[in-house]
């Protein structure tokens, strides 16, 4: 195996770095402000190279090398199913981080994504927030964000980024940089892309991305903004989708598309503290009116002991049954909540209408006491219709203070009406917040802990969990002088 090495020092210098646990995650801080903070003290490790992923029990090392990754994303092929690729964030390093499978996860392979120069004199720039997609003929459409920042002068701005490959994601020899925003202006934050696959769509192979643009979370005309692509990527038209009256209060923002090519996209509004949702019937040129999925009760996030530091995102995971089975059509999103006990749960609404109307939401999991469900994300399988979610649950902890994480999954036959028994990804636990006495907690823990997102696909009635995985935190590695760190961990379920 290939894993990158480090000194001691790195780990001496993550110890004195990583942040003081907040009791809130304040909007106007990005969370890639704690990379940046590592990488202006400590400088960033160099090229990581090829990797080969390892197997551990029913589980698979996808990152395989040294140094933290975090908020994981994973697509697949339709036209070739055992084709999947990957991303995760890098923490001590500048570049995204690509993976790639031919053999429907059971191996994976890596490489990193292009950034462009820096901006002024002794920048830093570097990526974040990954999202991926597959188009009808193949080639994989990978976006993120591009973070400038000089050193010790704050931040220049940030770049939408996406780039492609026409290898099922084993090289992106070059990205498309657009949406440029100064530092004074807006930041553009969390991204997630899709693409038209439909063969008989008007739109096919049209790709969408979309994310927030907002600075101090107050700024009007940043808001929620959608980019759409006619030519696989080489060049992006921007539209607000928002209210663009309204303050641009908004995260989490998701499109998905249709069976006939309707593109749809749903966010965060913590402003109106709801779930918010927009459709648009003629590729992503004009948009209707948003309207409200559901209200829920916590605005922004929950601090969840399990990911105490960084507290879990808010968002909504949404897709649509691009099927012939089990309510064709139907679009469905699921978030996260407290509940009235204090914990937080995953909550599932779903709409037969092209999300004129929405079903009252109900929990995706068993309802057991005591227990944080967080950073879901939901895929319908467009062979068969089945609704997937996975998740974060602590229901295995053992510490008496829900530290302890699996990663479940949640399936619904007749498109989240209802719930099969879950069923559980992870054969070990892991724990971001508790280190059994080896080191201090913050060992475990290098300031971005699970992230802000896992992701999930499936098809053909096999889903494919992306998670990232501390259980090889403190695990000797030859030629890792600091162990294995956070790693990207992923399983194929049938």
């Amino acid at each position: 195996m290939t894993r990158f090495q480090t000194s001691s020092a790195v780990l001496a210098a993550v110890l004195l770095a990583a942040p003081a646990a907040r009791a809130q995650r304040d909007p106007n801080n990005p969370t890639w402000w704690d990379k940046y903070t590592y990488l202006a003290k400590n400088g960033a490790l160099g090229a990581s190279g090829a990797t080969t992923s390892i197997s551990d029990g029913s589980n698979v090392d996808v990152s395989n090398e040294c140094g933290p990754q975090s908020e994981t994303y994973v697509t697949l092929d339709t036209s070739a199913p055992k084709r999947l690729a990957g991303g995760s964030n890098e923490i001590f390093r500048l570049p995204m981080r690509g993976y790639w499978s031919s053999d429907g996860g059971k191996s994976w392979g890596g490489v990193d994504l292009p950034l462009p120069p820096p901006k002024g004199a002794n920048g830093i720039d570097f990526g974040s927030d990954p999202t991926l997609a597959f188009d009808s003929s193949g080639n994989v459409y990978y976006g993120y964000i591009v973070v400038f920042f000089g050193n010790g002068a704050g931040i220049n701005g940030t770049s939408m980024a996406v780039a492609r490959s026409t290898d099922g994601g084993k090289t992106y020899p070059a990205a498309t940089f657009f949406a440029f925003e100064g530092g004074s202006n807006h930041f553009n934050d969390k991204p997630m892309i899709t693409v038209d696959a439909n063969h008989t769509s008007p739109f096919r192979d049209n790709v969408y991305i979309a994310w927030d643009a907002a600075s101090g979370g107050s700024a009007t005309g940043g808001g929620v903004r959608l980019a759409r692509s006619t030519d696989h990527g080489a060049t992006f038209t921007i539209t607000r989708i928002d209210d663009p009256s309204g303050p641009g209060r908004a995260i989490g923002a998701v499109p998905f598309v249709g069976p006939n090519g309707e593109v749809y996209a749903a966010w965060n509004d913590y402003g109106a503290n709801a779930i918010v949702f927009n459709r648009s019937f003629d590729g992503g040129v004009t948009w209707d009116t948003p309207r409200t999925v559901s209200p829920k009760t916590a605005p922004f996030q929950i601090n969840v002991p399990a990911e105490f530091n960084r507290g879990a995102l808010v968002y909504p995971a949404c897709d649509a049954n691009r099927s012939t089975h089990s309510h064709p059509g139907r679009l469905s999103c699921a978030w996260m909540d407290l509940t009235p006990a204090g914990t937080s749960d995953v909550f599932l609404s779903f709409s037969d209408d092209q999300g004129a109307s929405w079903s009252a939401p109900r929990a995706v999991a068993e309802q057991i006491p005591a227990v944080d469900r967080f950073n879901q994300w939901l895929s319908v399988d467009a062979a068969t219709g089945e609704a997937n979610v996975s998740f974060y649950d602590t229901r295995n902890d053992t510490t008496g203070g829900r530290f302890e994480t699996d990663i479940y999954l949640a399936r619904s036959s007749d498109g989240g009406a209802t719930f099969d028994p879950n069923v559980r990804v992870t054969d070990k636990k892991s724990n971001e917040h508790d280190c059994a006495g080896v080191f201090p907690c913050t060992a475990i823990n290098y300031g971005n802990q699970q992230g802000d997102y896992s992701g999930l696909v499936a098809y053909g009635g096999v889903a494919h969990p992306i998670w990232t995985d501390s259980r090889l935190n403190q695990a000797p590695v030859a030629g890792c002088s600091v162990g294995a760190m956070e790693e990207v961990f992923t399983a194929a379920v049938k």
